[in-house]
């Protein structure tokens, strides 16, 4: 598609327009959150009032404890995909553009009533296939929702959330706002949360929409397909403790076992520690359930380890981390021991995946280092082999790409990836990043003339 307003200014304009905008604002701002709902300027009360401050603190009330807060963002991304699915469509080089703006509005009654309310759009051009589910959805409601502190004493409360919500848990290998793709998550539905000093959890019955790319024609789910409790308790001088339990129903699921319906509950466990010296991300979980009339027994485990060298300039980092992800066994038995990563971030195994968290092992050693104050440069190396020769590959939502039982290899291919993050400030950043893929002995026994891939991204931000 091309219907594009910004397709027609191009990329560096719209950089140095950001860029200004960047300029105008003061630097009082907090951080901006990845979820833009966890941000709270009521701080801003008694500061100087300029026009920045005015904006993300609008008194509604004479004593200000009515207030409106209000923000947005915008981005723009170029990317350029040589040889997707290692050559078997034919496209060869294939380059284009995404957009995504959005705007929220978030009004405080006090300390115990709040609405939040979010519009986004979503935009692609010039893909010879045309938009991905990922990329396009000209205009829809991502946050509309009311929250209620029904409980607040001392360093607890506990409030209830209900309404069209994002949501994020650990580490985003399970649940994601999937913020690297152009389209991000959302759910409708009721939450409850709890939260202490040191201790977290939420209890929640979400649906999800099925996604269009018009304006505002997304169908809404009449069922709950996503319900959990998630909690996460923090150890002093140990570290932080995540335990979960989480259920799908999906009516339509495809793995290479077939097409059926699934509903499907996973258990799991996540201690982690980031910050400097030693880090660590250890990652486990069970899942159990119905696939049509066979049973599911399907298992993760993941080893995330690292150090971070803070006396040293730049503050690089190494890690290396470790995955399995099961497959099916036997194929065409009616039972299922593929792992379904639920709804997972898009990008958690490469900066443009080919291959997603499902019948995988894969050995992934990373870097990081920062240059000066602004840039933090990252280099990967991801080698992936099938878990199981009785199951295919998946994409990196978890959907079914191609089947994988009649191949005898377990190598799926290498990929090489380099990237770089640059912060202009606090409202401006870039990153950009390029991956080779190297097709194994796999991907040999499915494409007659396989091809190596090649894919960069390059994308702006403005956050207000």
């Amino acid at each position: 598609m091309q219907n594009t307003s910004l397709n027609s200014i191009g990329v560096r304009r719209w950089m140095l327009l950001l860029c200004c905008l960047g300029g105008l604002v003061t630097t009082q701002a907090q951080g901006f959150k990845l979820m833009r709902f966890e941000e709270n300027y009521y701080g801003l009360k008694d500061s100087s009032r300029n026009f920045y401050n005015r904006f993300k603190y609008t008194p509604l009330s004479k004593d200000g404890r009515v207030y409106l807060s209000a923000g947005g963002s915008a981005r723009v991304e170029y990317v350029d995909f040589n040889n997707e699915d290692w050559g078997a469509s034919g496209i060869g080089h294939n380059g284009f553009l995404l957009q995504r703006y959005d705007v929220h509005a978030d009004v405080h009654v006090g300390q115990r009533l709040r609405l939040f309310a979010q519009l986004r759009s979503a935009w692609e051009g010039g893909r010879k296939n045309g938009p991905r589910p990922i990329d396009e959805d000209h205009g829809n409601v991502q946050n509309l929702f009311v929250d209620v502190v029904a409980v607040q004493h001392k360093k607890q409360t506990l409030t209830a959330r209900i309404g069209r919500q994002e949501l994020d848990y650990g580490s985003g290998r399970l649940i994601s706002v999937r913020e690297g793709p152009n389209l991000r998550l959302y759910f409708t539905g009721a939450k409850v949360m709890y939260a202490s000093e040191r201790f977290f959890a939420d209890a929640f019955v979400m649906a999800a929409d099925t996604v269009n790319t018009g304006a505002f024609d997304n169908k809404q789910s009449k069922q709950a397909n996503l319900w959990g409790v998630y909690s996460k308790l923090i150890l002093p001088h140990a570290g932080n403790v995540d335990l979960y339990y989480l259920g799908i129903r999906r009516d339509a699921a495809v793995f290479e076992e077939g097409a059926g319906k699934e509903v499907r509950h996973t258990i799991g466990g996540r201690l982690w520690k980031y910050g400097g010296g030693f880090i660590y991300n250890f990652e486990g979980a069970y899942q159990f359930g119905k696939f049509g009339a066979g049973n599911i027994s399907a298992w993760t485990a993941s080893a995330d380890i690292g150090y971070m060298f803070e006396d040293v300039k730049g503050k690089p980092t190494i890690n290396l981390r470790h995955d399995y992800i099961s497959g099916d066994s036997k194929q065409g038995d009616g039972k299922l021991q593929t792992f379904n990563p639920l709804y997972p971030k898009g990008g958690y195994f490469g900066f443009s995946p080919q291959i997603g968290p499902v019948n995988l092992i894969d050995i992934h050693p990373y870097a990081t280092i920062a240059i000066g104050a602004k840039a933090m440069l990252q280099a990967d190396a991801v080698f992936n082999w099938r878990y199981s020769l009785q199951d295919g590959v998946y994409r990196p939502s978890g959907g079914f790409n191609k089947a994988g039982a009649g191949a005898p290899h377990r190598y799926i291919g290498t990929a090489w990836l380099g990237s770089v993050v640059y912060t202009f400030n606090r409202f401006v950043s870039w990153n950009t990043g390029m991956q080779y893929f190297r097709a194994g002995s796999f991907i040999q026994d499915l494409v007659a003339t396989p091809k190596s891939g090649v894919f960069i991204n390059s994308r702006l931000s403005f956050k207000f």
